[in-house]
């Protein structure tokens, strides 16, 4: 695992299948930065080349350790009695629905370094809200 003073990155393997079918290996990673402090990216690919990269909330991963959560796109959903070792994040969208098995001693490490960085709670102390309205509007909020 990687952190630096923004950011936490936790490479590892996935197992990665379709809905019927037997998981491959494939690189993945997790990222999480302060600048974007409500959220995970979950990248699948090899790092040298084309990846895929899910963003989706860092409570949805928190909580699906300890039940199924999340609605649409992203399904995030406990390990089973069979495969404890592992979180399963169900990712869909117009392509298809893919099956990943994240390690789950890797997962929450990550986890407890992105509530270190950014404790549960003070995400809103982190938000760059006039940045984004500059962004968004190209004027500044402030007078």
């Amino acid at each position: 695992m990687e952190q630096h003073l923004s950011t936490v990155t936790y490479p590892m393997t996935a197992g990665v299948s379709a809905l019927k079918g037997p998981p491959l290996p494939l690189p993945a990673e997790l990222r999480y930065a302060v600048t974007d402090p409500y959220a995970v990216r979950l990248s699948l690919g090899p790092s040298t080349g084309p990846s895929v990269t899910w963003v989706f909330a860092r409570e949805l991963l928190a909580d699906g350790f300890r039940r199924p959560t999340g609605s649409g796109d992203v399904l995030v959903l406990p390990g089973s009695e069979q495969n404890s070792r592992s979180i399963r994040i169900v990712l869909s969208n117009s392509a298809g629905t893919a099956l990943v098995d994240l390690p789950a001693a890797g997962a929450v490490s990550f986890l407890r370094e992105t509530f270190i960085l950014v404790p549960c709670g003070a995400e809103s102390d982190h938000l760059d809200l006039d940045g984004a309205i500059t962004a968004l509007t190209g004027k500044s909020s402030r007078p």
